[in-house]
């Protein structure tokens, strides 16, 4: 592939407002382009690559490794959690690479609104379904508070999927799921209490999964290192594709703690306090 069959990049201040979200990339900025031109920004150099490929290849990872570790055949009626799991984890990438590759679209403004809004979507979908199979392991014995948490959480998931596609910055994107990561943190204090069920060894798997989720979010917030060193990182080690690979560890994470969990929940092997 020869670079000089590559559109030119353009500068910072040559991109429409809409793309002007870091001042700290000045460079390498794709033109604006139809659907086939952003299709074949794949084959050349950009300032996006590097956040396309990185998920784009998590999520065929992940359609691969998903499937096949997850134990379908021992959950019995609890393959519905498995599901939602799967959906939870394919869910970010999948709406990062279109946000990502679709976002120089010639339709401007208007679309970029929406290919933003489906990539906040995948993030929400994460978070609200991606703690259900750990809430429902960690109250099993307590059927009827795991019932009020559930609701909880979908009331608070509701709420925090308006917010995250509303907010206008990305501080404003990490706070609209506050209350959802505070109420993962109260179910896993009850879990580390030992008043919650659960496989062995899953919660710290939990634990770095929020952990690495925040971090990545912080760095992104924070534009580091770019705004230590502004266009030295505008190809690759920006803040997003930071965020990136650690929102894939992370997922990785949250995939390491639901497995055990929904065998441990599957095989009954366990005996509630009351019983």
């Amino acid at each position: 592939m020869a670079r000089k069959s590559s559109p030119q990049l353009l500068a910072w201040a040559q991109t429409p407002s809409h793309l002007q979200f870091n001042p700290f990339v000045l460079t390498g900025y794709r033109p604006s382009s139809s659907t086939l031109g952003c299709v074949l920004s794949l084959f050349y150099l950009h300032n996006e690559l590097g956040n396309i490929y990185i998920h784009g290849l998590a999520l065929l990872v992940f359609l691969v490794l998903l499937p096949l570790t997850i134990p379908w055949g021992q959950l019995g009626w609890g393959c519905w959690l498995g599901g939602t799991h799967c959906l939870a984890c394919l869910a970010p990438p999948a709406g990062s690479v279109l946000y990502h590759l679709f976002m120089c679209h010639q339709g401007g403004s208007h679309v970029y609104t929406r290919l933003l809004a489906l990539d906040m979507c995948g993030v929400w979908l994460a978070n609200s379904l991606g703690a259900l199979p750990m809430i429902h392991s960690t109250l099993t014995c307590w059927p009827r508070l795991r019932l009020v948490i559930l609701l909880l959480y979908t009331l608070l998931s509701i709420k925090a999927g308006w917010h995250a596609v509303t907010a206008r910055s990305n501080m404003a994107r990490l706070q609209a799921f506050g209350w959802q990561a505070i109420t993962r943190l109260l179910v896993f204090g009850i879990r580390a209490l030992g008043v919650g069920s659960g496989a062995p060894g899953a919660l710290p798997c939990y634990l770095r999964m929020d952990a690495l989720a925040l971090l990545g979010g912080l760095v992104n917030v924070a534009r580091l290192p770019e705004s230590w060193n502004p266009g030295a990182f505008d190809y690759w080690c920006n803040s997003h594709q930071i965020m990136h690979v650690l929102s894939v560890i992370s997922i990785l994470q949250l995939h390491a703690g639901v497995v055990p969990d929904l065998l441990w929940a599957a095989n009954h092997n366990y005996t509630c306090p009351a019983a």
